[in-house]
């Protein structure tokens, strides 16, 4: 029995040693991983704090985009079989010619700053609508979005070179009509494949809103070159909650802030983890109407009074991280 003993010890004493070794290992928001869209090598970007020792990076994101007429997200899906449908059309129409001037004024009036995602059709479709929103925010940094959201989005699945074409094409029309080389990128409609990230990569795009899956900035390595990804969670994107889950403006506004509250709570109790980053998806459908509006007015208050949270834009998110 005492052979058996000792026997059974070893093993319980190796157990509890894999045990800790699991338990103790770093966690996979810290490690070395191969991206699952794209099998290429990630790794987190290590940022102890954001300017100001604040450790809470976030990012309004807001997307300026081209549906065209029949096309786009629709308020009341039991009239799209109309022809014309009054109310749906409306309802995107006012988003371009009232909510994005809307959003632009605000960001300005709380001296906020501002990301923009652009449809590089939009500028030369509504170039009194550019001029006026461009000239509430001049300096925030533009994201190229693709052509447009609905009927030229990324031709995946045909081959890196056409890919590799699109995006070039998107890049020189929001050059021409903004004079901004763009070095972000958000796929339209979110909708990428792994040929998406090398292909940007190539074409001299350094950043990408296309990582859904993380609170930290990491690295993509590809063949075309390195890609920082920020984070874009599906959870803070407007239009999915309002769209999809029928949430009101007062509870996206619940949301995002116990979103970035929570985070900071978690920064507070652990100063020595990396400092966080969430880039906030929003959409003139949204936070262009009134209610949207005042809503994202006092979220943007709440966040200002939060000693760790850093409002901020994509392009100084990079400066500070040193890329």
């Amino acid at each position: 029995m005492s052979g058996r003993r000792k026997r059974l010890g070893a093993a319980a004493n190796i157990l509890l040693l894999f045990i800790a070794l699991v338990f103790s290992a770093p966690s996979a928001i810290g490690q070395n991983t191969t991206d699952w869209i794209t099998g290429l090598p990630r790794k987190p970007i290590h940022v102890k704090a954001w300017p100001g020792g604040k450790k809470v990076a976030v990012c309004f994101v807001l997307y300026v985009e081209v549906w065209g007429f029949g096309h786009g997200p629709n308020f009341r899906s039991d009239m799209t079989s109309r022809d014309p449908d009054i109310v749906d059309e409306s309802f995107r129409q006012y988003a371009i010619e009232f909510g994005i001037p809307r959003v632009g004024e605000l960001f300005n009036e709380e001296g906020a700053p501002l990301s923009i995602a652009l449809n590089a059709l939009f500028p030369e479709q509504h170039p009194d609508v550019w001029k006026e929103f461009r000239a509430e925010v001049p300096n925030a940094p533009i994201i190229a979005h693709g052509i447009n959201n609905s009927t030229e989005l990324l031709p995946l699945g045909r081959g890196l070179n056409q890919q590799e074409a699109y995006i070039r094409r998107t890049l020189d029309l929001i050059d021409k009509d903004t004079g901004v080389k763009s070095t972000g990128w958000s796929s339209p409609s979110v909708y990428p494949n792994a040929d998406t990230f090398r292909a940007t990569a190539a074409e001299g795009i350094t950043y990408s809103l296309d990582a859904m899956d993380s609170d930290v900035l990491s690295r993509l390595d590809t063949k075309s070159g390195p890609l920082t990804l920020i984070p874009y969670p599906p959870t803070t994107v407007d239009m999915g909650q309002y769209l999809s889950r029928m949430k009101e403006a007062n509870q996206i506004e619940r949301l995002w802030i116990d979103y970035v509250t929570e985070l900071a709570t978690e920064a507070a109790a652990h100063p020595d983890r990396d400092a966080t980053v969430v880039a906030i998806g929003i959409h003139p459908f949204v936070v262009g109407t009134p209610d949207g509006a005042a809503m994202l007015r006092r979220v943007l208050e709440n966040f200002k009074s939060q000693k760790l949270v850093w409002i901020t834009d994509t392009q100084a998110v990079l400066n500070a991280a040193g890329k």
